[in-house]
């Protein structure tokens, strides 16, 4: 059996905590043979756990402790600690592992609101599960999530060689906001939302770009955002944003521009990864 989970985008500007898209990038888990203790191998660094303790094979034990241990193997094209849904990716596997193992018959919905549960958001996991453009909320304990399909368009992965910790993001967002700042904030995430259903992506680039939640406060942590934002947008992007909390930045762009663009960032940022990425539409995956 193999579990393939994508990676993910989050926020999107000001779609703070609440809007992720799920991209080509995944996280694979074959399943082996039953075994007397978890071993999970894998080629990612020592700082990933290869037993009972990695992220994935925690996650399955939270939902039911007493299955038994197995081989697995696993894979991953999303970089760690980039703003891309790994550790998202690892709990929804996680999820789907004990699903599948135990038999629970989970629902989408019901992976969803676990993933949430544990992520704290449902920004990444809700894409991760259910695949393409999701708006999501989590209110106490239920997560209503709603699929939409986003605009065909290029988009390019800028990834940094430098590593940013969500909780090092986190800390340097304000505690509260004005309110007249919190409404207009709210007000540009509508219009965002509302233009990328009406397949408006010049609109709702304008809205990503203005971002009141989140990018005004990281964008010290992140100093190539407003660099890459401005290069894009003189060669015909329709947006850059912060993926998540960084450190990776993505420009939306026509499929016209998207090799120039690529060769103008890769010129001025060569210690990065740019790299052209797209919508994944289904989400997360079981093949027997």
């Amino acid at each position: 059996m193999k579990i393939i989970v994508p990676g993910t985008t989050s926020n999107l500007g000001p779609g703070f905590d609440s809007c992720g898209l799920a991209l080509n990038l995944y996280l694979t888990l074959d399943v082996g043979a039953e075994t007397e203790s978890w071993v999970i191998h894998h080629t990612l660094g020592e700082n990933i756990p290869s037993d009972e303790t990695n992220l994935i094979i925690k996650t399955a034990l939270s939902l039911v402790p007493t299955i038994q241990p197995r081989e697995l193997w696993m894979e991953s094209e999303i970089p760690a600690t980039r703003g891309l849904g790994s550790s998202s990716a690892a709990i929804v596997a996680g999820i789907e592992l004990a699903n599948q193992l135990a038999e629970l018959k989970l629902s989408k919905k019901e992976k969803v609101a676990i993933a949430s549960n544990l992520e704290g958001h449902p920004d990444n996991a809700a894409p991760a599960i259910l695949g393409d453009f999701v708006i999501a909320s989590k209110i106490k304990d239920s997560t209503f999530a709603v699929k939409h399909t986003f605009p065909d368009t290029g988009i390019l992965a800028v990834i940094s060689n430098h590593e940013l910790l969500t909780k090092e993001s986190r800390e340097v967002l304000p505690e509260k906001l004005a309110y007249a700042q919190a409404v207009q904030a709210s007000s540009i995430s509508n219009v965002m939302i509302s233009a990328i259903l009406a397949d408006d992506l010049n609109l709702a680039g304008a809205m990503m770009e203005n971002d009141l939640w989140h990018e005004n406060y990281r964008k010290e942590l992140v100093p190539h955002l407003v660099p890459i934002r401005e290069l894009a947008k003189k060669n015909g992007a329709h947006a850059t944003f912060l993926s998540g909390a960084g450190s990776t930045v993505l420009i939306l762009a026509p499929y016209s521009s998207l090799d120039a663009i690529r060769k103008v960032v890769k010129a001025n940022f060569n210690d990065a990864t740019v790299q052209k990425v797209q919508v994944e539409r289904e989400g997360l995956k079981v093949q027997a």
